[in-house]
Protein backbone atom coordinates (compact mmCIF):
# COMPACT_ATOMS: atom_id res chain seq x y z
CA UNK A 1 0.00 0.00 0.00
CA UNK A 2 1.47 3.82 -0.64
CA UNK A 3 0.25 6.25 1.43
CA UNK A 4 0.64 9.52 0.50
CA UNK A 5 1.03 11.88 3.44
CA UNK A 6 0.11 15.43 3.80
CA UNK A 7 2.83 17.94 2.44
CA UNK A 8 1.99 21.30 4.42
CA UNK A 9 5.34 23.28 3.20
CA UNK A 10 4.65 25.66 1.13
CA UNK A 11 8.11 26.93 0.28
CA UNK A 12 7.75 25.87 -3.78
CA UNK A 13 4.16 26.73 -4.30
CA UNK A 14 2.77 29.84 -6.09
CA UNK A 15 -0.73 30.47 -4.59
CA UNK A 16 -3.61 33.07 -6.00
CA UNK A 17 -6.40 34.24 -4.32
CA UNK A 18 -9.31 36.62 -5.21
CA UNK A 19 -11.15 38.21 -2.65
CA UNK A 20 -15.07 39.34 -2.76
CA UNK A 21 -15.04 43.45 -1.69
CA UNK A 22 -19.52 42.78 -1.10
CA UNK A 23 -19.14 42.74 2.81
CA UNK A 24 -15.63 43.73 2.74
CA UNK A 25 -14.99 44.27 6.19
CA UNK A 26 -14.87 40.43 6.59
CA UNK A 27 -12.95 39.45 2.82
CA UNK A 28 -10.41 42.04 4.00
CA UNK A 29 -9.75 40.44 7.44
CA UNK A 30 -10.21 36.89 6.30
CA UNK A 31 -7.21 37.95 3.73
CA UNK A 32 -4.76 38.90 6.35
CA UNK A 33 -5.34 35.62 7.86
CA UNK A 34 -5.04 33.95 4.83
CA UNK A 35 -1.78 35.69 3.58
CA UNK A 36 -0.20 35.42 7.36
CA UNK A 37 -0.87 31.30 7.50
CA UNK A 38 0.29 30.85 4.00
CA UNK A 39 3.28 32.58 5.08
CA UNK A 40 3.29 30.76 8.03
CA UNK A 41 3.56 27.49 6.25
CA UNK A 42 6.64 28.72 4.15
CA UNK A 43 4.83 30.62 0.59
CA UNK A 44 7.16 33.57 0.07
CA UNK A 45 5.26 36.37 -0.02
CA UNK A 46 6.33 37.24 -3.95
CA UNK A 47 4.55 33.61 -4.55
CA UNK A 48 1.17 34.91 -4.01
CA UNK A 49 -1.32 37.05 -5.87
CA UNK A 50 -3.72 39.07 -4.68
CA UNK A 51 -7.01 40.46 -6.54
CA UNK A 52 -10.25 41.42 -5.68
CA UNK A 53 -13.68 41.45 -7.12
CA UNK A 54 -16.92 43.12 -6.49
CA UNK A 55 -18.79 40.56 -5.06
CA UNK A 56 -18.75 36.44 -4.83
CA UNK A 57 -20.66 36.06 -8.28
CA UNK A 58 -17.39 37.46 -9.56
CA UNK A 59 -15.13 35.43 -8.31
CA UNK A 60 -15.23 32.47 -10.11
CA UNK A 61 -14.41 34.13 -13.47
CA UNK A 62 -11.51 35.47 -12.17
CA UNK A 63 -10.37 31.76 -10.09
CA UNK A 64 -10.46 30.84 -13.89
CA UNK A 65 -8.61 33.50 -15.83
CA UNK A 66 -6.12 32.72 -13.03
CA UNK A 67 -6.24 28.78 -13.48
CA UNK A 68 -5.85 28.98 -17.24
CA UNK A 69 -2.52 30.85 -16.79
CA UNK A 70 -0.93 27.47 -15.16
CA UNK A 71 0.98 29.92 -12.82
CA UNK A 72 -0.50 28.86 -9.59
CA UNK A 73 -0.28 25.31 -7.75
CA UNK A 74 -3.55 26.56 -5.98
CA UNK A 75 -6.21 29.36 -5.36
CA UNK A 76 -8.36 30.76 -2.63
CA UNK A 77 -11.52 32.31 -3.13
CA UNK A 78 -12.45 34.25 -0.06
CA UNK A 79 -15.65 36.45 0.86
CA UNK A 80 -18.92 36.60 2.74
CA UNK A 81 -22.17 36.27 1.79
CA UNK A 82 -24.40 37.11 4.41
CA UNK A 83 -29.13 36.16 4.08
CA UNK A 84 -30.76 39.12 3.44
CA UNK A 85 -34.62 39.21 3.17
CA UNK A 86 -34.30 37.74 -0.44
CA UNK A 87 -34.22 34.51 -2.50
CA UNK A 88 -30.57 36.54 -3.48
CA UNK A 89 -28.72 34.77 -1.06
CA UNK A 90 -29.29 31.99 -2.58
CA UNK A 91 -28.81 32.43 -5.71
CA UNK A 92 -25.27 34.12 -4.79
CA UNK A 93 -24.18 31.17 -2.42
CA UNK A 94 -25.53 28.42 -4.92
CA UNK A 95 -24.01 29.31 -8.44
CA UNK A 96 -20.71 31.11 -6.60
CA UNK A 97 -20.00 27.81 -4.59
CA UNK A 98 -20.83 25.49 -7.96
CA UNK A 99 -18.93 27.40 -10.54
CA UNK A 100 -15.97 27.57 -7.84
CA UNK A 101 -16.07 23.93 -8.11
CA UNK A 102 -16.51 23.65 -11.84
CA UNK A 103 -13.22 25.38 -12.01
CA UNK A 104 -11.22 23.39 -9.48
CA UNK A 105 -12.39 20.41 -11.53
CA UNK A 106 -12.23 22.20 -15.02
CA UNK A 107 -8.94 23.02 -14.55
CA UNK A 108 -7.42 20.52 -12.11
CA UNK A 109 -6.33 22.47 -9.67
CA UNK A 110 -7.12 23.03 -6.10
CA UNK A 111 -8.95 26.03 -4.77
CA UNK A 112 -10.03 26.53 -1.35
CA UNK A 113 -13.61 27.93 -1.26
CA UNK A 114 -13.60 30.49 2.26
CA UNK A 115 -16.45 32.44 0.90
CA UNK A 116 -18.89 32.59 3.96
CA UNK A 117 -22.40 31.98 3.93
CA UNK A 118 -23.78 32.91 7.03
CA UNK A 119 -27.54 34.39 8.93
CA UNK A 120 -25.77 37.77 9.77
CA UNK A 121 -22.92 39.85 10.30
CA UNK A 122 -22.09 37.91 14.12
CA UNK A 123 -21.81 34.52 12.15
CA UNK A 124 -19.54 35.90 9.38
CA UNK A 125 -17.21 37.68 12.03
CA UNK A 126 -17.41 34.49 14.39
CA UNK A 127 -15.62 32.75 11.02
CA UNK A 128 -13.07 34.56 9.45
CA UNK A 129 -10.06 33.46 11.36
CA UNK A 130 -11.01 29.65 11.33
CA UNK A 131 -12.21 29.52 7.61
CA UNK A 132 -9.08 31.76 6.39
CA UNK A 133 -6.59 29.50 8.20
CA UNK A 134 -8.70 26.37 6.95
CA UNK A 135 -8.57 27.66 3.62
CA UNK A 136 -4.81 28.83 3.40
CA UNK A 137 -3.73 24.90 4.59
CA UNK A 138 -5.86 23.47 2.32
CA UNK A 139 -4.50 25.65 -0.84
CA UNK A 140 -1.44 24.29 0.41
CA UNK A 141 -1.92 20.88 1.69
CA UNK A 142 -3.52 19.90 -2.04
CA UNK A 143 -1.21 21.79 -4.22
CA UNK A 144 1.08 19.83 -3.13
CA UNK A 145 -0.95 16.80 -3.64
CA UNK A 146 -2.06 17.57 -7.08
CA UNK A 147 1.37 18.51 -7.98
CA UNK A 148 2.94 15.30 -6.57
CA UNK A 149 0.40 13.38 -8.69
CA UNK A 150 0.92 14.84 -11.87
CA UNK A 151 4.42 14.49 -11.81
CA UNK A 152 4.97 11.02 -10.16
CA UNK A 153 1.54 9.04 -11.64
CA UNK A 154 1.00 10.98 -14.92
CA UNK A 155 2.64 8.33 -16.94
Amino acid sequence: MNIIEPNHNGEQLRIGIVQARFTNEVGSAMLKVAVAKLEELGVASENITVTTVPGALEVPLVLQSMAGTQQFDALIALGCIIRGETYHFELVANESGAAITRVALDYNIPVANAILTTENDEQAHARIEEKANDAAVVAVECGNLINLLLSEYDD
